[in-house]
């Protein structure tokens, strides 16, 4: 029977042995759990690539942002969970509901979480995929005039460095909570960025609001809103407005690429972006700001835009070329052929253009068919014992 001292020595053998062969095998890293902190020596960081490519120079600046979202429901919620994912540094949640089962068919919200307030349910989802971001909650209606004065001393000085949030997003379903967001950011000179889904789930659209610069919500309202209209007197009884996860999801990706944007300053911020799930439309355009809202600070923001001195570009005026050649001894032109090239009869949409046209029979001119075409079997029979 071996000692303990034989034992041990034998011990000391295998280990030495299996140190030699992982040597002389492949190296294996160890492999760190995954980190969600968005820096440039972060290998998974797949975001950092916006950066490597050029798209975006200073994308780890995301870390500095704060972004309230406003209603954290088909919407909001997938929002929310996209900007942790992106690394935001702060995120503000605002609501007052609670999760329901009827909440299942989102892409966020899971059963054991019924009962729970939307805020406490997706702080706690939020926190367990990227516990750097700082997530704050706030449950009540902003709509109340007590709660509406905690919303606006809230987004004035909930940001990371104790200011106004960078962004505010919002994801409600009514038209009170949008006025009452609206009136807000009005008065506090709040960019912020409008989002919806219809009713019938095939439609939505996102609209960024810079005060006095864009059009806020009262500018253009919709027209129940116009004709003074309750929309609680719009809802059926045992009737709710449909929720496709599919069209909540699309908004949300539209909602936060822009949000991405407008934050880093990369590429162009929609004003204005619809979607028609029915026909794939994307509608996009400028809505200016109208003079005779009945929002006053609107029309306050409106004055205070127009007094900012304006960028005037420079434009430099082109000369008139000179013809290369002055003399033109042999009466060369050069002649333009496109024009005599058939039209496409394929209906295009604005933006979209055809590199090229396949021509059929019907499209040759008569003059370019050969004689063959006119000519009968037995004539040309006739012309050829002539020869």
């Amino acid at each position: 029977m071996a000692t303990v001292e034989e034992l041990k020595a034998k011990i000391v053998q295998l280990e030495m042995k299996l140190e030699a062969a992982q040597q002389k095998g492949p190296k294996r890293h160890k492999i760190d759990v995954m980190s969600s902190e968005v820096v440039d020596s972060n290998p998974y960081s797949r975001l950092m690539a916006l950066k490597r490519m050029g798209i975006v120079d200073n994308y780890e600046n995301i870390r500095n942002f704060t972004v309230a979202v406003v209603g954290v429901g088909g919407v909001g919620s997938v929002t929310a969970e996209m900007l942790t994912r992106c690394g935001i540094g702060r995120l503000l949640l605002f609501d007052y509901d609670k999760v329901e089962l009827a909440n299942m068919n989102r892409l966020f919200f899971q059963p054991h979480q019924a009962g729970l307030s939307k805020v406490a349910a997706a702080a706690e989802t939020l926190r367990d995929i990227n516990p750097d971001v700082d997530i704050k909650t706030y449950n009540y209606n902003i709509t109340t005039v007590d709660n509406f004065q905690n919303f606006m001393d809230t987004i004035s000085t909930e940001s990371l460095i104790g200011g106004q949030v960078d962004l505010l997003l919002s994801c409600v379903d009514n038209f009170e909570a949008r006025y009452a967001i609206n009136t807000a950011c009005n008065e506090l000179n709040q960019c912020w960025i409008e989002s919806g889904v219809s009713e019938n789930a095939v439609s939505g659209h996102i609209q960024l609001v810079i005060p006095g610069e864009t059009a806020c919500f009262a500018c253009a309202p919709p027209l129940v809103v116009a004709s003074n209209i309750d929309e609680k007197t719009l809802k059926k009884d045992g009737v709710c407005a449909a929720s496709l996860p599919t069209t909540m999801g699309v908004i949300a990706g539209l909602l936060v690429q822009n949000t991405l944007k407008y934050l880093l300053k990369f590429g162009q911020t929609s004003n204005y972006l619809g979607y028609s799930a029915l026909t794939d439309f994307f509608p996009t355009m400028r809505l200016k700001p109208n003079p005779v809202c009945n929002d006053n600070y609107c029309k306050i923001r409106q004055k205070e835009f127009e007094a900012r001195p304006k960028v005037i570009e420079l434009v430099k005026e082109e000369e008139d070329e000179k013809p290369l050649h002055e003399d033109n001894d042999w009466g060369i032109s050069l002649v333009d052929e496109s024009a005599n090239e058939p039209e496409a009869k394929t209906q295009m949409v604005d933006g979209i253009s055809l590199e090229y046209s396949l021509s059929n029979d019907n499209d040759v001119p008569k003059s370019s068919k050969t004689a063959q075409d006119d000519v009968n079997l037995e004539d040309l029979i006739a012309q050829m014992k002539s020869i």
